[in-house]
């Protein structure tokens, strides 16, 4: 029976309270707290009208709400210190990973979030900033969990089990992210628009362990399939081979979903996977994008409002994106009108005994089904479960590494078995179609 402080108030803050409180033998108090309090009593009040409808048996977590500015690190500290939960979840924006990690430190108490760091003032996002704490960290006897949401997250927990059970070495590695949900807007993003739409319009980047063959040891080249690129050193080992936004199209046949167009982007599991998994040459990320959407993310770009820096406005400064993200729909709104399914997984391929080896292993999620249990579009949910079953993971003892650790690096297998039981089945493939 624990305690956990769960800082954020969006669609995925949602569904980690409300699958917590799905599991009240490991969670037996929780704290929400983020800017507007309104927002966490909003979150408490979904969950206590679907309490019977859940029937845990008549046992049930004890829920309280609080305002809190989570970049005010002395408050955060207070809070804790009050509260005194046995880990902090930090379900908020990745601007905020650094200074809540920082009060996690002086309170003396372990952390978990969904995305790494991004600094607010530049499209960009790496490990390293956090990687900085590892010895802070295990010099504390405390544990970070870093991006324990779907991708990354689960699709990281998807390669250690490959590795574990189908591999002696992993050669390369595909994640595919297709989401076949239709919201009916003619455009709205599925998860917080800041985030969304600096990702999408970011460079597309791989990682590959060596420059592929025929490319020469120029700075800029062109890949196996053409594609003008710059390769770029990575962090521990090997290259980001860097490509412009979008440029790298293919078309895949997801099961229960059928055929979508998905782009090549970069992502943040690519870089730890690239030091984590044995014998790896390539890892790629592909997520699927329509063309209404695409076609209005470059109309907004054209005109300046996906900017991320301050712009003079009637004496003001204001940040176009912000501002965008003011005018589109709550992706926690999308509940309730978003029809069909997700398709999120990882195709392998490698050798096990001297054999070659394919494997894919995937998650579908179902929209309206993710709205009737908690009131959540599956972007949300499929993001918002697997940080539960990450907090899980550590309050029973399965992931308590001290330091700091992204989620290939503990064992696999116990957190497998909770996506089958938490609404996450997964699925495997050992004849998969590959991505060219």
């Amino acid at each position: 029976m624990s305690r956990v402080m769960i800082i954020g108030a969006g669609g995925v803050a949602g569904v980690v309270a409300a699958k917590c409180c799905r599991n009240p033998g490991t969670f037996s108090e929780m704290l929400v707290a983020s800017r507007t309090k309104a927002k966490c009593d909003a979150i408490k009040a979904n969950i206590e009208s679907r309490r019977a409808q859940w029937g845990n048996g008549g046992r049930e977590t004890a829920i309280s709400t609080a305002a809190l500015d989570a970049m005010d690190v002395p408050a955060t500290v207070a809070m804790i210190r009050g509260f005194k939960p046995d880990l902090v979840m930090n379900i908020a924006l990745p601007y905020q990973d650094l200074a809540i990690m920082d009060a996690c430190l002086e309170a003396g108490v372990s952390y978990l979030d969904t995305a790494n760091y991004e600094p607010p003032d530049e499209a960009h996002f790496e490990y390293s900033w956090q990687w900085a704490y590892r010895e802070k960290f295990k010099k504390a006897g405390l544990t970070a969990i870093l991006g324990c949401g779907f991708d990354p997250g689960v699709t990281q927990v998807f390669s250690a089990y490959a590795q574990k059970h189908y591999f002696d070495t992993v050669e390369t590695l595909d994640i595919l992210d297709c989401n076949g949900g239709d919201h009916g807007y003619p455009f709205a993003t599925n998860f917080n628009p800041e985030i969304n739409i600096r990702e999408v319009a970011a460079k597309g980047s791989y990682w590959v362990s060596e420059m592929e063959e025929g490319t020469g040891k120029r700075e800029e080249a062109v890949d196996a399939h053409g594609v003008p690129v710059e390769y770029k050193k990575a962090f521990d080992k090997g290259y980001w081979v860097e490509t412009a936004p979008m440029a790298v199209k293919r078309e895949y046949d997801f099961d229960q979903v059928g055929k979508k167009d998905m782009y090549l982007l970069h992502h943040e599991e690519l870089e730890s996977l690239g030091c984590n998994l044995k014998g790896i040459k390539r890892i790629r990320f592909f997520m699927t994008f329509g063309q209404s959407y695409l076609t209005h993310l470059k109309c907004l770009e054209n005109v300046g409002m996906t900017r991320i820096d301050p712009v003079d406005f009637k004496g003001m400064k204001i940040v176009p994106i912000e501002f965008l993200k003011a005018l589109l729909p709550d992706p926690a709104s999308l509940g309730p009108r978003t029809k069909g399914k997700t398709n999120i997984g990882c195709i392998f391929h490698g050798m096990k005994d001297g054999k070659p080896v394919d494997y894919y292993v995937y998650n579908v999620c179902d929209h309206q089904e993710c709205y009737a249990e908690v009131g959540s579009q599956a972007i949300s949910y499929t993001t918002g479960v697997p940080a539960m079953i990450g907090a899980k993971m550590f309050l029973e003892g399965k992931w308590t590494e001290k330091g700091v650790h992204t989620c290939e690096e503990f064992d696999p297998d116990p957190f497998m078995e909770e996506l089958n039981r938490q609404g996450l089945p997964w699925k495997e493939n050992f004849n998969p179609v590959k991505v060219p």
